[in-house]
């Protein structure tokens, strides 16, 4: 089952990078930038560079040098709130619309091909599973 897990991690990831890759590069954007502004865009409640890190396991230089190439191309605003300046809260502006739109269609793209046949109850199977196998793993990076 390890190898069998891990050999199925590799291909969802061949995947999305298959479907994202191309949306990447028709705007020029490095995949890091895409992924920022997907990330932004999908959750909204998690606004800032701090939890980006957080949650997508991304480095701070990467989200850093992403921020700062965004926000040159009019694409991301990045404001301290309050003066608080380890805080930063990251924003798409109207002109990253275009872009949001064609990667969150290769989103859907990605997690259609990765469901096809599913029946109904395998979705909910296949999500409570996912879950599960998430909070093992957060627990045992606490350790």
């Amino acid at each position: 089952m390890t190898e069998a897990f891990l050999e199925h991690v590799l291909l969802f990831k061949g995947l999305y990078d298959r479907i994202l890759d191309p949306v990447a590069q028709r705007w020029s954007l490095t995949r890091m930038e895409l992924d920022l502004l997907l990330f932004l865009h999908n959750n909204p409640a998690h606004d800032t560079a701090a939890e980006a890190v957080r949650l997508r396991q991304w480095t701070k230089s990467h989200v850093s040098a992403a921020v700062h190439s965004l926000k040159a191309r009019g694409l991301l605003a990045a404001q301290h709130p309050d003066d608080n300046r380890k805080t930063l809260r990251l924003t798409p502006l109207p002109a990253a619309q275009p872009i949001l739109q064609e990667g969150r269609e290769a989103q859907r793209a990605f997690f259609q091909s990765m469901r096809r046949g599913f029946t109904p109850e395998e979705e909910l199977a296949l999500e409570a599973i996912s879950e599960k196998i998430a909070r093992n793993i957060r627990d045992a990076m606490k350790k």
